[in-house]
């Protein structure tokens, strides 16, 4: 695992968080050491621990780094905003979320590792750097589900409901559909449910 990946510039902190996210990213928090990143990183593990008392904190402060880069594209939002139809505002809020999500391949890793190993420190992450942007896309979709245009118990499981298609569309097709079911086809299945 001695790869480098660009660590012999900026401060030993960006190298330690460079690094932790991309061997985090691609084996989890479990599957890497702190001995691993250091070494990968340039530094000595008494450096990583300087900054990062746990293996934990470490693990918290990458993906809290990574969910600070997240943002929603304001053309899609405009769009989202100017919808005509119910119809339109479901797709363009799947296109702001999809495409939102998707830019960051290692963030989706992350997230996924830390769901299974250590969930009860990912929802305060999340709502802290995920929230405000999950409620933008409620507030525009609110309209739509009080006229009965779009049909969910709420806007926010609606949201939430397009988040978790986006982020579970990889293991769930490995497992369930194969490599065939694409992410825009579980889309449509699921919105003709919501279409009243």
């Amino acid at each position: 695992m001695a790869e480098t990946f660009g660590t012999t510039r900026g401060s030993a902190q960006e190298r330690i968080l460079t690094t932790a996210a991309v061997l985090f990213a691609k084996f989890g928090y479990n599957g890497v050491s702190t001995r691993e990143i250091a070494a990968t990183a340039a530094v000595n593990e008494v450096t990583i621990y300087r900054h990062y008392p746990r293996k934990r904190d470490l693990y918290l402060a990458v993906l809290s780094f990574e969910l600070q880069r997240v943002h929603l594209r304001g053309e899609l939002l405009t769009r989202l905003a100017e919808a005509q139809s119910a119809r339109a505002a479901l797709a363009c809020a799947f296109e702001l979320i999809s495409t939102t999500l998707l830019q960051q391949p290692q963030l989706l890793r992350l997230l996924s590792f830390s769901a299974l190993e250590l969930s009860e420190d990912l929802d305060p992450l999340l709502r802290r750097h995920l929230g405000e942007q999950v409620e933008v896309i409620v507030r525009y979709l609110e309209p739509w589900v009080e006229r009965g245009g779009l049909r969910s118990a709420s806007a926010r499981t609606l949201v939430l409901t397009l988040i978790a298609i986006v982020l579970g569309r990889d293991p769930l097709c490995r497992v369930f559909a194969g490599s065939d079911a694409s992410l825009d086809g579980m889309f449509e299945a699921y919105s003709e449910f919501c279409l009243a």
